[in-house]
Order: structure tokens, then C-alpha cells, then sequence
């Protein structure tokens, strides 16, 4: 599959738009495993292997564990989440896929009990940029590292 265009070089306002949101959301207060669990899983619904490359990386270096990450998609039979992670696991499956459902209030009530409304108000814009980045990665084939010819494999 190739890369369709580079975005940045054509539309650099609107990737300095983004950018300037993701600079927002890294500085949020979130904890940063928290970030990347819910970048990692509306990647996952969204098909983006550019940013799930990157984000699995980025998870890892965090410190993040092998296995939760492999278990990410099935995260709801898992003990390895706490109760806040899985409020904003399935606030972020409800808002990647908001046209199926919406955002329903018995969601936003147990989203809410685990999270400020300074952190929900955040946790949903993280959200928003993470769709932005898998919509534009996808829409216009953005390759990832291991196919651009790292194998992401590192020596021990």
C-alpha cells in the first residue's frame, strides 16, 4: 500500500492545528499509560496502523506491560485494568463509534465517578485527537515504521 500524500507539506496550518491539540492533551494532567491505552484502542477500532505502531511504542517506553497491550482489545474479560481505565476504555469505544449509539448517560455517569470534570472534559478531547490523527493516517495511508523498513525489533 502506498502513502497517498503528506499532509503536513500540503496542509500545514491544519497539522499545526493538530498538533497544537495534541500539545493540549500531553500536558492535560492524564497519566500518560492512561493516554496511551486509549490512543491504542481507538487506533484499533479505527484501523490505524501508523499510530499503533507508534503508540505501542510510545506504551512501552512508558512502561507498560507486554500484556496489556496485547489484552487491550478485549480489555472488558481482563483484570489487568482498573475500574478508571475501563470508564475511559469504554468512553473512548463510545465516542470512536459515537454514529452507533452516541454517548449514552449510564456511560457518561460511570465515566464521570472516576473522572474530574476537568479530567472528562480532557479524557474527551484526547479522544477527538486521536480520531484526527487515525482519520487523517488512514485516509491518506501514512506508512508506519515497520513498513518503511524498521522492523521494530530492538536488541535486548
Amino acid at each position: 500500500m502506498n502513502a497517498r500524500l503528506y499532509a503536513p507539506a500540503i496542509a500545514p496550518a491544519a497539522f499545526k492545528a493538530v498538533l497544537q491539540l495534541q500539545t493540549y492533551v500531553d500536558n492535560s494532567g492524564l497519566e500518560m499509560s492512561l493516554q496511551e491505552l486509549v490512543k491504542m484502542r481507538a487506533s484499533q477500532i479505527n484501523g490505524c496502523a501508523f499510530c499503533l505502531d507508534m503508540h505501542a511504542k510510545d506504551a512501552r517506553t512508558a512502561g507498560e506491560s507486554e500484556a496489556r497491550l496485547y489484552l487491550l482489545p478485549a480489555w472488558r474479560e481482563s483484570p489487568l485494568y482498573s475500574d478508571r481505565e475501563r470508564a475511559a476504555l469504554a468512553w473512548t469505544e463510545a465516542l470512536t463509534l459515537v454514529a452507533d449509539k452516541g454517548a449514552p448517560d449510564d456511560l457518561y455517569a460511570e465515566v464521570r465517578r472516576h473522572f474530574s470534570e476537568k479530567e472528562l472534559a480532557d479524557l474527551t478531547v484526547l479522544i477527538g485527537t486521536i480520531n484526527v490523527w487515525n482519520r487523517m493516517n488512514v485516509a491518506f495511508r501514512t506508512q508506519h515504521a515497520v513498513a518503511a523498513g524498521d522492523s521494530g525489533l530492538r536488541a535486548a
